[in-house]
């Protein structure tokens, strides 16, 4: 839904220059919670924008030279913030091309207003929690976007105003809901492997991604034939000990259930060797010593950790969730369609690890997300959800988009994102089999090279 946004309050900013003689500087916002009612309190929302540091013998004052170009980078999710600039790769290649970077902690995770269980718990009782959540998805990051523009631009000439956009993942699923709502504060867009669906419901897409992290899990055993019997002993250790007996640093509890997720690193580059690491690790550690070192146990414990995002626990389902109906833990009522996942298996195939899927029976295995377990079987009940996308404004869109869309992609559909761009008037893709999610990261010159070659280059 479309509601008036007025600037955010600027409250405070602060520059740095880091290495890569990049200047960075840390801006605090102060936001309405709550869009549909503005007057009833705000949040704080962090960001950090980044432009070349540049020490010239006659320094250049101008306005043209300081109101560069501004991009605002969609972090992936949901619920993780973004870190320094200089230490992500895209920055010097944005830089380069002569805009000013701007990294958005996304209202609830990072620095801005972060959601933890001890702040959740802060809101009032779980019913008010529930509701206080409801306020974290993309229609509200999007209007945090546009409270944020209109501050940061207020001094610019009209045509200067408007700023590009770069989403990641979920982030790419901000970026339609920014097109669909507030199209007139965009310059372009660009998408990474965040084409989502603009119709399909949890099931939907759910039933399509463990399909791809079956055929993940085989690339994964095909690779590493000899996992097959390692993750075997593992699982038969986890089993004999109690199943849920261990307990991880972190003080959650090491089931099966909670090993079997560390096939969320299956949809990103070099995916498949770092879950061999750790099954390798383990196994050698049962073989050697007859139980799991602390060693073992930190890297299943980091490597699989949802206690520091209980946004991206307690809100990813819902994220595809539009007008009635609850996502009612989607991916677990789903499972049950596919037996090669299943733990107690009799035929002596291999075990299949999971992917980027979230089950009520984390709220039980990880420390932190015990203390909202209520309150996230609460949100998963909720039935009324407002819309994300606007299917009619896409089709007449005129912001320029162009996106990466990966044919391997174990969390994205591809073939529901190619629908969506054809559905999205304007739309340019650059579709590829030999990239995987975080490409924007680990194959980041490759990608962003195609993105802008489809913004700069004829297309015949």
């Amino acid at each position: 839904m479309k509601l008036n946004i007025a600037p955010a309050k600027i409250v405070s900013q602060q520059s740095h220059i880091v290495y890569g003689k990049i200047k960075v500087t840390e801006h605090f916002f102060d936001v309405p919670k709550d869009y549909s009612k503005p007057d009833a309190g705000t949040i704080r929302v962090f960001a950090r924008s980044a432009r070349k540091h540049e020490s010239p013998i006659v320094p250049d004052t101008s306005k043209d030279k300081q109101q560069l170009p501004l991009m605002c980078y969609l972090q992936g999710g949901p619920g993780f913030g973004c870190g320094p600039p200089q230490h992500n790769p895209l920055t010097q290649t944005i830089l380069d091309k002569g805009y000013e970077l701007l990294y958005l902690d996304q209202r609830g995770t990072g620095l801005s207003t972060p959601i933890t269980a001890s702040t959740l718990q802060m809101r009032g009782d779980n019913a008010v929690q529930t509701r206080y959540l409801k306020l974290y998805r993309a229609d509200n990051i999007v209007r945090d976007c546009e409270a944020i523009r209109k501050a940061l631009t207020a001094d610019y000439p009209e045509e200067k105003q408007k700023w590009s956009i770069a989403g990641q993942s979920f982030g790419g699923f901000c970026s339609l809901t920014y097109l669909s709502f507030y199209p007139e504060g965009l310059r372009e867009s660009f998408i990474f492997g965040g084409l989502a669906s603009l119709t399909a419901d949890a099931d939907e897409v759910y039933r399509r991604t463990y399909k791809r992290t079956v055929e993940r899990n085989q690339a994964y055993y095909a690779k590493y034939p000899e996992d097959v019997e390692r993750v075997k002993k593992i699982m038969n250790y986890l089993q004999r000990f109690g199943d849920g007996k261990i307990k991880l640093p972190s003080e959650g509890s090491l089931t099966r259930r909670r090993f079997q997720q560390l096939g969320i690193a299956f949809g990103g580059h070099g995916g498949l060797d770092s879950v061999h690491d750790i099954v390798l690790r383990a196994a050698t550690d049962i073989d050697a010593f007859g139980h799991l070192t602390r060693t073992s146990l930190s890297t299943i414990d980091y490597a699989a950790s949802f206690d520091d995002a209980l946004i991206y626990a307690i809100l990813h389902e819902p994220i595809y969730c539009q007008g009635e109906g609850p996502a009612n833990w989607s991916a677990h009522r789903i499972i049950s369609d596919f037996p090669a996942f299943d733990l107690d298996k009799k035929d002596g195939a291999p075990i299949y690890f999971t992917g980027e899927m979230i089950y009520p029976h984390m709220f039980e295995d990880y420390s932190e997300l015990r203390q909202v377990e209520d309150v996230a079987n609460r949100v998963a009940a909720e039935t009324d959800w407002p819309k994300l996308y606007d299917v009619e404004q896409l089709a007449r869109n005129e912001v320029p988009v162009y996106a990466a869309a990966y044919v391997e992609d174990m969390y994205v559909d591809f073939e529901l994102s190619m629908e969506t761009a054809r559905r999205v008037k304007g739309c340019k893709v650059f579709a590829t089999n030999v990239l995987f999610h975080n490409a924007v990261r680990s194959r980041m010159d490759e990608v962003v090279k195609q993105l802008f070659a489809l913004r700069d280059d004829v297309v015949e």
